[in-house]
């Protein structure tokens, strides 16, 4: 029969695993499992925070809308405070977004033979498991104190949002230190 290897279910099976280790995969293992676990909850959690973003944004315009309004001949200046205001919550959405993009590209431990001799890849994926955690809690945590409120209620909560970009922050780099030992 012509092609007949083809069909040699033993011999193709060896054939792809050789090129599953190859290309650094093996989908039977652990490993594998931890690392998309992995980018799906850093994908969740950037997601989060571009929820909060979008809502930051859409108050800060609000808040422009209301209380810097154009300029008259009878009042042709800004209100200080109020400029100072816009320009904090403005801060607060770059920061916020510039978060959610460290995040897109944060590293996942890479699945080289060469990382594996001085690391145990599962065991350091079972590691990132808990400030994985915290970091998606704190992303809603932002996102639920900036979502549905005004900018009035968002400039009040201003220290407990620079604390929370803070422990974010402090988290990510926690998480950074795990991947590099």
């Amino acid at each position: 029969m012509a092609g007949e290897y083809f069909y040699a279910a033993d011999e193709l099976e060896q054939i792809a695993i050789n090129l599953f280790y190859g290309w650094g995969y093996n989908f039977y293992k652990a490993e594998n499992q931890l690392r998309a676990d992995d980018q799906m909850v850093r994908s969740k959690a950037s997601w989060l925070l571009g929820a909060a973003a979008t809502a930051l944004s859409a108050a800060e315009s609000d808040y422009r809308r209301e209380f810097l309004p154009a300029p008259t001949r009878a009042k042709p200046y800004p209100d200080a405070e109020a400029v100072a205001s816009a320009q904090k919550l403005e801060r607060l959405h770059r920061e916020v977004t510039g978060i959610e993009q460290f995040i897109h590209q944060l590293p996942a431990p890479s699945n080289d033979r060469m990382t594996q001799r001085y690391r145990l890849e599962a065991q350091t994926l079972a590691n990132l498991i808990h400030f994985d955690s915290l970091l998606v809690g704190q992303c809603e945590l932002m996102r639920k104190s900036v979502t549905g409120v005004d900018a009035q209620a968002i400039l009040k909560a201003m220290p407990d949002l620079v604390a929370g970009i803070a422990a974010i922050r402090a988290t990510l780099h926690d998480r950074e230190a795990v991947l590099m030992n």
